[in-house]
């Protein structure tokens, strides 16, 4: 067992949406695209796989492991071509808890290495409020984070 693989991370936050609702954006790729990436691939049923791609280059790869419908999803989650995190070696859970009318959503992602902790962390919160700001109706415009940056 590789020791560096043993950090984890924890999001909150309350989206003013119900479950039903919220499920699908887990789980169609016209709804997570609108949210996350600028091209995905899903097979949403256990052992399906999925590919996210980000910006052309930052690809997350990995596969179903649980679907519970409006309750949870569990991934595999990692990137193409990088030997520290590949795709399936770390595990992601979404787990969607009805309350106040919308939708506590809690996000835990496990068995990260120490040292992509803080990107992941980062990254999570970006999506996470992306997520928040469309499934309440508005537009959160084009995600900065799926142009690919080149040096001049």
């Amino acid at each position: 067992m590789n020791q560096n693989l043993n950090e984890s991370i924890r999001k909150e936050i309350f989206i003013n949406c119900r479950p039903q609702i919220l499920f699908g954006f887990f789980t169609d790729p016209e709804k997570m695209v609108r949210w996350m990436g600028r091209h995905i691939v899903l097979e949403p049923r256990i052992g399906g796989s999925y590919r996210i791609d980000v910006n052309g280059q930052d690809i997350a790869k990995g596969e179903y492991l649980e679907i519970v419908p409006y309750e949870k999803i569990v991934m595999s989650w990692g990137w193409e071509n990088l030997k520290i995190l590949p795709p399936g070696s770390s595990t992601l859970e979404f787990r969607l808890i009805p309350k106040d009318g919308g939708t506590l959503l809690v996000l835990t992602h496990y068995n990260l290495p120490q040292e992509k902790v803080q990107s992941h962390l980062d990254g999570w919160i970006h999506y996470m409020i992306r997520l928040q700001t469309l499934t309440e109706g508005q537009n959160p415009g084009i995600d900065p984070w799926s142009i690919i940056k080149t040096e001049s």
